[in-house]
């Protein structure tokens, strides 16, 4: 299953998977981790854990700080099962932070990574904010803007990624930039859910937040890399694993080719 999967990915374009991982607090998501990097040594694939924050606001440090070495000892070193497959830029590992508490002393982490050999690139989500020094780079997620979440979905990111890719260009220009693309967003059916909602547009919302980095940097000049968000989060209503809805063709998926890739350094 995790193989086909990765085939199809490959077909569609995309040469890695970010894979949310939250230590031993979820074992069978650390178990289907382990799985996708040793599929993904065998053909020829990349991925990269996006470590999911705890919320708990007394203890969220010290268990980053186990996570980490855990996931270290069991994914990233010469012994781990298809560690050749783990995502790098430069020759160093890129690690992935998803927020969730926002009680995570970043820079005592920090100290912690920088001991690895080689030391791990650490990429957080949205423009940096007062720790990013702790941070090598950050990614953009999906979001509406400052127009806020439209009812019909209209607002679809635009100022949300001019901000961001902005921001990095201007002010960080020496932080790695991850860019991000989507194709639609809906969170109605999640128990926890907002009735946020970001419409496909037939299609043209992924074209246009894959494709929105070219108007901040020169084709001579690509960013490394681009995320698109997500694989397979039907949760959310952002999944593009069957395919992105097309109006003019019965609604039918656009052809793969015309999906997605990661572009790396």
């Amino acid at each position: 299953m995790i193989r086909d999967q990765i085939h199809h990915a490959q077909s569609m374009g995309i040469s890695a998977f970010v894979v949310g991982w939250y230590g031993d607090r979820e074992p069978f998501i650390d178990k289907s981790y382990s799985v996708i990097q040793e599929q993904a040594a065998k053909n020829n694939f990349r991925v990269a854990m996006m470590y999911i924050e705890t919320t708990q606001d007394d203890s969220a440090t010290d268990e980053a700080i186990a996570d980490f070495t855990e996931f270290h000892d069991a994914y990233m070193s010469a012994k781990s099962p298809g560690h050749q497959a783990y995502l790098t830029y430069d020759g160093r590992p890129l690690i992935f932070i998803f927020p969730t508490g926002g009680h995570t002393n970043w820079s005592k982490v920090r100290e912690l990574v920088d001991k690895w050999k080689p030391a791990p690139l650490l990429i957080q989500e949205n423009a940096p904010g007062p720790d990013a020094n702790a941070f090598d780079g950050f990614y953009a997620w999906i979001n509406a803007g400052d127009k806020g979440w439209d009812a019909n979905g209209n607002n679809w990111g635009d100022s949300y990624l001019s901000n961001f890719y902005q921001t990095m260009k201007t002010k960080y220009p020496d932080k790695i930039i991850v860019g991000g693309a989507w194709a639609l967003f809906n969170d109605a059916k999640a128990s926890w859910g907002l009735n946020r909602h970001i419409s496909a547009r037939c299609g043209q919302t992924y074209r246009d937040t894959f494709n929105f980095w070219r108007r901040e940097f020169p084709p001579d000049q690509p960013i490394p890399f681009v995320m698109v968000e997500t694989w397979n989060d039907y949760e959310e209503g952002s999944a593009i694993e069957r395919g992105i809805p097309s109006c003019g063709n019965n609604n039918q998926p656009l052809p793969a080719a015309t999906a997605m890739r990661v572009m790396q350094k």
